[in-house]
């Protein structure tokens, strides 16, 4: 009788957070990946997947990019002698040609800049940011109403 295969654990997924909210009210047309600058008690919190991206957006300000409004909730073993405070303004890294390259579409067509990802690689934690067009409500309802096809017609199949 042969031996069956030992299965491999499965290795922790990289995704620390998503902004799932975005996807509905923005029309996604270009994404990066940038750093943040993080302290060192934000990094255990991270690891311990205690952040909330829904309410964040990222703002441009004197030539550099910054994450506003990303809640990351202190550990309760934090150190007594570091005041942590959740929602402070985190710098993003990015580098100069796409910084200006966003500078300009934010500033001359109208484009936002939101949060879409959070999530480690090589071991740095890494921010995906979209570059965004708002979603008038019609927009939102087709979307909806495709998504709703999209289930049924997968429902309808699987009968046969």
């Amino acid at each position: 009788m042969a031996k069956k295969p030992k299965k491999k654990p499965k290795a922790p997924s990289s995704t620390i957070a998503l902004n799932k909210q975005v996807r509905h009210e923005y029309f996604i047309e270009d994404k990066y990946e940038a750093g943040l600058v993080l302290e060192g008690w934000e990094a255990k919190s991270l690891r311990d997947n205690r952040v909330q991206l829904k309410e964040s957006y990222v703002v441009i300000q004197k030539g550099e990019a910054f994450l506003f409004g990303c809640h990351i909730t202190p550990l309760a073993s934090a150190s007594t002698h570091v005041k942590s405070d959740p929602t402070r303004t985190r710098k993003i890294l990015l580098h100069r040609e796409e910084l200006n390259k966003l500078i300009g579409l934010v500033e001359r067509k109208g484009y936002a800049l939101v949060p879409v990802a959070l999530y480690w690689k090589k071991g740095r934690a890494k921010l995906e940011i979209g570059l965004a067009k708002g979603k008038k409500l019609h927009d939102k309802r087709a979307t909806e109403k495709d998504r709703d096809w999209k289930r049924e017609k997968e429902r309808i199949f699987k009968k046969g």
